[in-house]
């Protein structure tokens, strides 16, 4: 995603579309990648397929990842006190769309999203920028990856600029930092979008 900077205050969307849903069945809709998905303050979505990440951006407009959800996980307005806050497809998307007055079905998704925020919230304190990578990529892989022989696969398309949004630091960084932990044998990038992690237990 190219980040967008916006003056002082301002309240223009980071992408430039329009948030879309596509009518899957009542309740249930389909999204395509960098689709935005529409937020009412009474509803939570139920991630049942794929990635989206949720954002905010502060007064210079600098955009503020907040986290990485996948199927199993719930995101909505309603569970932010951010007056700016966006969900963002990194693919294609499955979710359901829930009332609050329904959510009561949901006390234990809620519960492992403040558990992932506080997960998400360790990390980024982490002094190190290079340990903050290695952590949040050790993250990635134990959320969303998937074993293969070398490792832990992270096949889900996150660029340097967002990995650099994630943890706080700059893309110039990250692209120094992947490069340098592909020459100590910490990663491969069999192709583009794609990582292997070695072994992220032992980061």
């Amino acid at each position: 995603m190219t980040i967008r900077r916006f003056g002082k205050g301002s309240q223009q969307s980071l992408v430039t579309q329009n948030p879309v849903t596509t009518r899957f069945k009542p309740s249930v809709h389909l999204f395509k990648r960098h689709d935005l998905i529409a937020l009412e303050p009474d509803q939570l979505w139920v991630v049942q397929q794929g990635v989206v990440k949720t954002l905010t951006w502060n007064d210079e407009g600098t955009v503020i990842t907040l986290g990485y959800w996948g199927a199993g996980d719930v995101v909505g307005k309603s569970l932010s006190n951010l007056q700016t806050y966006e969900i963002e497809c990194l693919t294609r998307v499955k979710a359901q769309c829930l009332s609050l007055s329904q959510s009561y079905r949901l006390s234990e998704a809620i519960v492992c999203h403040l558990r992932q925020t506080e997960e998400l919230l360790c990390i980024i304190r982490t002094p190190r920028v290079s340990q903050r990578l290695q952590q949040f990529l050790s993250w990635l892989a134990r959320k969303f990856g998937r074993p293969v022989c070398s490792g832990q696969l992270i096949d889900i398309p996150v660029t340097h600029q967002e990995l650099a949004e994630m943890i706080g630091t700059t893309r110039v960084t990250i692209t120094r930092l992947i490069k340098q932990f592909e020459e100590e044998g910490i990663i491969s990038r069999p192709r583009r979008y794609c990582i292997v992690l070695r072994d992220c237990s032992e980061i």
